[in-house]
């Protein structure tokens, strides 16, 4: 399948296509942010504490720290954030084993597949993307994944760069 993004008219100059590919990552960013609040909305979870979630289950368990780090929220707004996750059954904190004074956060078991659950399954989420990337080939979606993962991280540089880390 072409990829190209293209407007009626003579051949979009690369510029364009620049701007065109910016939009639509804005565009993709205000639509998962609607569907991360109705997510958390599902489940009783504020969209700061749905995103330290994902975090925890994706790349835990996770020091409360380093969990602050990844997130770029204050150290006593994420102590907030936890009790709140802990007292809804989210998360647990358990003792360090490398240095018994810290704590890791760790997602509860079978927890995060309820969040998965609603993100990919109820929403239709999963079927949609499984329907854009069956139009793509093997080597379209490998540089559309390393796209979105550069992406990724020149916007995690980008919010380092804002906070002063």
């Amino acid at each position: 399948m072409n990829s190209k993004l293209t407007e009626p008219g003579p051949e979009p100059t690369r510029g364009r296509l620049t701007r065109a590919v910016k939009e639509a990552l804005r565009d993709v960013g205000g639509e998962l942010s609607r569907l991360n609040q109705s997510v958390g909305g599902r489940l009783d979870l504020k969209g700061t504490d749905l995103e330290c979630l994902d975090l925890i289950t994706r790349h835990g368990p996770l020091s409360p720290s380093a969990l602050a780090r990844r997130t770029g929220l204050h150290p006593a707004t994420m102590t907030g954030v936890l009790d709140r996750l802990e007292r809804g059954g989210w998360i647990a904190r358990d003792r360090d084993p490398a240095d018994r004074r810290g704590v890791l956060i760790r997602a509860q078991r079978g927890r995060g597949a309820e969040v998965l659950r609603l993100y990919l399954v109820d929403s239709g989420m999963n079927a949609a993307l499984d329907q854009i990337c069956a139009a793509y080939s093997g080597d379209e979606l490998d540089v559309i994944a390393g796209f979105l993962r550069r992406t990724a991280e020149a916007g995690r540089t980008a919010a380092a760069k804002l906070a002063g880390d």
